[in-house]
């Protein structure tokens, strides 16, 4: 099977039918080399996301912001509130009492994109499900991954 029919597949199947649709059409893949399996997906020398060994998708903040124009999609998001937001933005982890809005396809080990005011600030791996979180009023729900701080100084430094 053609690697971008894969990814495409890949796509709908985590994150809702129709999401693949968002994905770039000139697109580039690097491939492992010992294995054969697609290692990570770039757009115009931006990273868009790398297959994890599980099978999931490690997918980038841009990349979350682009797959944000589908409605399913928003189904794998979090929204916190405005307390949270710079501290996540820093990279610190998403605790429960900070989520204003859950979408119902969040799962544990998932990756999630972090909303605040309809846009995309960081994308982590959730600790919690969706019903979890929405039920607890304490403890870490996310680990964030990637934030918009630290990229920003990935690219001064």
């Amino acid at each position: 099977m053609d690697h971008f029919v894969k990814l495409q597949h890949s796509l709908d199947a985590l994150f809702g039918s129709g999401v693949s649709k968002y994905l770039p059409k000139k697109i580039d893949i690097i491939l492992s080399r010992k294995t054969g399996r697609i290692r990570t997906v770039s757009h115009e020398g931006k990273l868009l996301c790398t297959l994890r060994i599980d099978g999931s998708l490690a997918i980038s903040i841009d990349f979350a912001q682009t797959l944000l124009q589908n409605k399913a999609f928003r189904e794998n998001c979090v929204e916190i509130n405005k307390d949270a937001a710079p501290f996540v933005m820093e990279g610190r982890s998403v605790f429960c009492k900070h989520i204003v809005w859950c979408g119902k396809n969040v799962r544990i080990a998932a990756d999630t994109p972090i909303l605040f005011e309809n846009q995309v600030i960081a994308v982590g791996r959730s600790i919690l499900s969706s019903k979890m979180m929405s039920d607890f009023n304490r403890g870490v729900a996310i680990k964030v991954r990637d934030s918009l701080k630290s990229r920003k100084e990935k690219i001064v430094a």
